[in-house]
């Protein structure tokens, strides 16, 4: 008879169900048993994110066959005090397997959200990242910002969507789109631009925080928190501020 040990090591180790697991159900060791619910626990997690993958996957589909060439676009960074909108444009091959477990970039930890931009680089058929500056904010507006830094991650790809699915946006492109209320949850090659533009915009934040300490940027990525406020009162606002958003704006009056 094997060990505890032994059992636990091989279940951690089994990805799919085995033959040798009928005498597992039927040991009666506590130790086993709660080894043989910790798998059967992992297997019905990985159940959960292949359907929500097939549906994301069956979704995009819906606009169109297998070669049909649909690009996600999302944005990051449209309510912080400081740093740039990011947006993303993705288009991913069909029922990309490498891409399990994707989902709006909100519910995932930093660590997989940057594990997920790895693999969407690797994967997508194309993809392109925006920066849009404070400045280009502060001139136009955060909505007509965002929709321009959007129109030209589109416009960059190196290949030419057949659609486009955009997050709660309509753009002023000639290519056939969509605008999806939440379409993070709903389409996959949404999903991964908000990934792409979440982890850009993060990396920008820290990389701002390392010239700015004083503001924390590393920490709310610009976003308006009591730390930050502080700061702004403390030592006002730097270039990378958005001087048409309060408390700012008041600032400059």
């Amino acid at each position: 008879m094997k060990t505890i040990k032994e059992i636990t090591t091989a279940l951690k180790d089994a990805e799919e169900w085995q033959d040798w697991m009928i005498e597992i159900e039927a040991d009666e060791r506590a130790g086993v048993q709660k080894a043989w619910l910790t798998w059967q626990k992992r297997q019905d997690k990985k159940r959960q994110l292949q359907k929500a993958h097939q549906a994301k996957v069956a979704f995009d589909l819906s606009y169109g066959g297998i070669d049909t060439l649909i690009a996600g676009v999302d944005e990051a960074g449209r309510g912080p005090l400081a740093g740039p909108v990011v947006t993303a444009a993705v288009i991913l091959p069909t029922n990309c397997e490498a891409l399990v477990g994707l989902n709006d970039s909100k519910q995932l930890s930093k660590e997989k959200r940057n594990a997920f931009a790895t693999l969407i680089k690797e994967h997508a058929i194309s993809y392109f990242i925006h920066f849009q500056s404070a400045q280009q904010i502060d001139a136009l507006n955060i909505f007509e910002a965002t929709k321009q830094s959007m129109k030209a991650s589109v416009e960059s790809l190196t290949k030419k969507p057949d659609v486009v699915l955009v997050d709660a946006m309509t753009l002023p492109i000639s290519i056939p789109q969509d605008s999806i209320i939440k379409g993070d949850a709903k389409s996959l090659a949404i999903a991964a631009a908000s990934i792409l533009a979440k982890t850009a915009r993060d990396d920008y934040m820290e990389q701002l925080d390392k010239d700015f300490p004083m503001y924390g940027f590393g920490q709310h990525a610009g976003y308006g928190t009591k730390q930050h406020l502080k700061a702004l009162e403390e030592y006002g606002p730097t270039i990378h501020h958005r001087k048409s958003f309060e408390p700012i704006k008041s600032m400059f009056q």
